[in-house]
């Protein structure tokens, strides 16, 4: 720890001083997950290599396994990664546990304003306790659950005439839970040009994260709280709401109708293929898979639509945060190289050509931008989708708290084993015996 800040203090002092910079090139390894907004990400850094000097690697590891690497990584203090992008779950065991450098000085004396970020990206990728101005990562991959729709089958005439006679609405894309499931099922064994089609693709997958990031993303508005607002850890009564109970009855009543046979265990990669090989109407994922339909020789060109996740039955509206923050892990011995990729990357003008890259940027002065809402066909619902985010718990013992999620909803939603109300007063029991271990409660 002592040693950390020392680092620190003489870090800033060399930047201040302008002697950092170019005064040694040294290769540094960043480490995220492997995808596309990675690859976008070695195109971008090439401009930082040559202003630089330094060499920048890449450890990419494949999202079903990002976690388990990662972790053990810094967990085992190994010095691998110089700059890392977790994922936001992470940020309370790497801050509590001394694996990222706090960056607050460094942010201070390179006049890097976390104001400047979208909010929510602030609060979910890079404090740590929550609401306070202790930074441990800058916001670097704005991400959030939303959805897709085949807008060329939307606009269909003979579909729109049939859907308008069955529901008195026109086939549009949805704005409640209760309207999309309404449209799921109208699609549901449909024949589209010769081929049997299903309603939706949403996330069943038990192994990491899925289930338990498709669930929530209903789940919040339905009235689902992690605790009582005004007692921290408080979770009876929350967790398991009547609302919530209905949230995640939904949830299972949309898996039975809607989804295609064999969706028992699928989350991102799995969306794409069945949205892109057109075996669904609509389509839950996150935002980072939007830039690669608009790309896409069948789903491309217009065909694709982009709506933010729609209204509970009570008007209330959230979407389930995904993204990451880029943080100079402690143990690496070139922690002045990677803050000096860290300025280089907060640059404005940075930021606007990593979306134009494909690069959800979250910095204000992009997002906020006259004319970043006509930049992407998709930009505006992702400018909607960031304003209403919730995360899952970015506690120190997450990865128990989401392996009992998973645990839970898979049961429940596709195992159908149990009620909706037993499966969250099962949670329930399990969050309060790991916080009890914890010494929270």
């Amino acid at each position: 720890m002592h040693s950390r800040h020392f680092l620190m203090a003489g870090t800033c002092a060399l930047l201040l001083s302008g002697l950092a910079t170019n005064a040694e090139a040294d290769d540094l390894t960043l480490c995220w997950a492997s995808w596309d907004p990675a690859n976008a990400l070695v195109e971008l850094s090439k401009d930082f290599e040559a202003q630089s000097g330094h060499s920048m690697n890449f450890e990419f590891v494949p999202w079903p396994n990002f976690a388990d690497r990662m972790l053990n990584e810094l967990n085992s203090g190994g010095k691998l990664c110089d700059l890392m992008i977790g994922d936001s779950q992470w940020i309370g065991g790497s801050a509590e546990n001394g694996h990222y450098v706090k960056l607050n000085d460094f942010f201070e004396a390179e006049d890097i304003k976390m104001s400047d970020f979208i909010d929510a990206t602030v609060a979910g990728y890079s404090e740590w306790p929550k609401n306070t101005p202790n930074y441990w990562a800058l916001p670097a991959f704005g991400d959030v659950v939303g959805w897709t729709y085949r807008k060329d089958w939307f606009e269909r005439p003979e579909l729109q005439a049939e859907f308008q006679e069955k529901y008195g609405r026109d086939l549009d894309a949805p704005e409640t839970f209760a309207e999309l499931k309404d449209i799921a099922e109208f699609f549901q064994g449909r024949d589209i040009d010769g081929t049997t089609v299903y309603g939706a693709s949403i996330y069943t997958e038990r192994g990491s994260e899925g289930i338990t990031m498709g669930a929530m993303d209903v789940l919040y508005s339905y009235g689902f709280l992690y605790e009582n607002p005004e007692q921290a850890y408080d979770m009876e009564g929350f967790v398991n709401s009547e609302g919530a109970v209905a949230g995640l009855e939904y949830y299972k009543e949309l898996y039975d109708c809607c989804t295609p046979p064999g969706s028992s265990n699928g989350y991102m990669s799995e969306g794409i293929d069945a949205f892109k090989s057109g075996q669904v109407a609509m389509q839950m994922n996150f935002a980072f898979t939007w830039p690669g339909f608009e790309n896409d020789a069948n789903v491309g060109n217009g065909k694709t639509g982009y709506f933010v996740n729609p209204k509970g039955p009570n008007g209330d509206q959230f979407a389930q945060l995904g993204g990451q923050g880029i943080s100079v892990v402690s143990y690496s011995e070139k922690q002045d190289a990677a803050l000096e990729y860290i300025k280089w990357f907060a640059k404005p003008e940075v930021q606007a050509k990593w979306w134009e890259m494909g690069g959800f940027s979250c910095l204000k002065s992009v997002t906020l931008a006259p004319d970043f809402p006509q930049s992407q066909p998709y930009a505006q619902t992702f400018l909607d989708s960031m304003a209403v985010v919730k995360d899952f718990w970015a506690e120190p013992s997450y990865a128990i708290l989401l392996q009992d999620t998973q645990r839970r909803f898979h049961d429940y939603v596709v195992a159908g084993n149990g009620t909706a109300k037993e499966a969250l007063d099962g949670l329930v029991r399990d969050w309060t015996e790991t916080f009890e271990d914890d010494g929270k409660l």
